[in-house]
């Protein structure tokens, strides 16, 4: 993380009225600390017009030297894949639903960015996934993500066969609707709704998890880190399937095709307050020890 910091990227969904809300406070701030803000060039309706620098998206993670998500989730994931070939920190503040990784409150706000301008906010660092999609014409298609790559049906309500392979190694062949592969991140996330386990986010694992698997005994697995995991789709009819980086469209995968996924040599970092405990987390959002009795 460099210091001082002097340039400062901001993103969000600038329409929602919580995030302009957080934003009119945010922007004033920065600026009286003598920080520049960059925002995209493709920013939607509601974005600052005043006081802000322009910049291509692509470039916010190379210009930056801290990058500001003020939404939810979706935006940090967003963040993630912006910085991801940068060392640039990702500050988040909480104007969405359910807050797995935008933990700054609109009240705390000031305060944390005051502290993440000071170098005074801890650095926690996640892994990212590196997905590869290999097209039958030798094209290659990458992308990012920090919770999970999807492979999912397309457009037809059958159900996908397909094969997966650890380290090329023959795993399992699967009907169903598809399969997620998830880091210890996104293991709170559509994995988690798929029965999959909840990792430390810190533990070296990746999530493999059946999407509504046909075979009841086609449950989610937890393999090393360091593995390859390959899926191909088996031949049939109309068969094509949609794969997706943390929401984002990555490509269509057609059957003689390949779909890679790898950790990533890349991460990203995550400025958390000193009070951060993932335990008290986990209990606020999946509503645990709602029973428990104080002795």
């Amino acid at each position: 993380m460099a210091f001082p910091i002097r340039t400062c990227a901001v993103i969000g969904r600038f329409a929602d009225p919580r995030v302009a809300e957080a934003i009119a406070v945010l922007l004033p701030h920065l600026t009286s600390r003598g920080v520049e803000i960059l925002i995209s060039q493709q920013a939607g309706p509601g974005a600052p017009t005043t006081g802000v620098t322009r910049v291509p998206e692509g470039k916010l993670g190379e210009r930056a030297d801290l990058l500001i998500a003020v939404g939810g989730d979706g935006t940090l994931l967003h963040a993630a894949r912006l910085v991801a070939r940068h060392s640039v920190p990702v500050l988040g503040v909480n104007r969405g639903r359910l807050g797995f990784l935008t933990d700054v409150m609109p009240q705390e706000l000031a305060v944390s960015v005051d502290a993440a301008l000071a170098g005074e906010l801890a650095q926690d660092r996640r892994p990212l996934l590196r997905a590869s999609l290999e097209r039958l014409g030798g094209e290659l298609a990458q992308s990012f993500a920090l919770n999970d790559v999807v492979m999912q049906k397309h457009d037809t309500g059958r159900t996908l066969d397909f094969d997966t392979r650890i380290n090329g190694k023959y795993v399992n062949t699967h009907t169903g609707d598809g399969v997620i592969i998830a880091g210890p991140t996104g293991s709170t996330a559509y994995a988690l709704s798929c029965g999959g386990p909840i990792l430390e986010p810190h533990l070296s694992a990746l999530v493999i998890a059946p999407i509504c698997p046909h075979a009841l005994s086609d449950r989610p697995i937890v393999v090393a880190a360091s593995s390859v995991i390959e899926v191909t789709l088996h031949e049939r009819p109309d068969t094509r399937a949609n794969v997706t980086c943390d929401g984002a469209v990555l490509g269509t995968l057609s059957p003689g095709e390949r779909l890679t996924i790898t950790t990533a040599d890349e991460g990203v970092t995550l400025l958390r307050r000193a009070e951060y405990d993932y335990y008290a987390l986990l209990r606020s959002k999946l509503h645990w020890g709602r029973g428990r009795v104080e002795r």
